[in-house]
């Protein structure tokens, strides 16, 4: 595509020339991020955005119960499951979630466990995407209920999930 010559202006009465502008031809659109299960050839770039997510959550995990995450998300017959968010091959988040029985509900409901985007992708949609995937997995399993829990620090993950679920009252405790 040219640039094109746009006349900005409407022809001026009192003598005075009308601007003309050059604008540039539209960018060429991004590439689309795809939602797809994580595989084992994504171990190396999943372990760095791993690493982001352990960092932000400041959390430090020994070696091995991160290699054992990974043989856990890449094995058809475990728990828990991993979807990637990827463009133009560079991975640039995961979800990481699970399904297990309730006392509340007949079917499994579906714990959203793991949700992280690189720093320099927030705000791409990824995040919304990983979600979303998650939900379409819950749903062909039968699951009606998705939750995940986030620290209260975490405002711009807050903002994201307040248009996508419903906050609930909820306190967690733990040992």
């Amino acid at each position: 595509m040219s640039d094109r010559a746009v006349n900005l202006l409407p022809p001026d009465h009192c003598g005075l020339m009308a601007q003309t502008a050059t604008l540039n031809p539209a960018p060429e659109p991004a590439m689309p991020t795809v939602i797809r299960p994580i595989v084992s050839q994504d171990r190396e770039q999943w372990h760095e955005l791993w690493l982001g997510y352990l960092r932000f959550y400041r959390h430090r995990l020994p070696e091995h119960l991160t290699d054992l995450c990974f043989r856990r998300l890449v094995d058809d017959h475990q728990q828990p499951h991993g979807l990637v968010a990827e463009n133009e091959g560079v991975l640039i988040g995961f979800a990481h979630y699970l399904f297990h029985p309730s006392s509340w509900a007949e079917n499994d409901i579906c714990y959203l466990e793991d949700l992280f985007v690189s720093p320099k992708s927030r705000g791409s949609g990824a995040g919304r995407a990983l979600i979303h995937g998650v939900y379409d997995r819950a749903d062909a399993a039968g699951s009606g209920t998705v939750y995940w829990m986030t620290q209260e620090f975490n405002a711009e993950g807050r903002a994201l999930y307040d248009t996508l679920a419903r906050r609930t009252s909820f306190i967690r405790y733990e040992r």
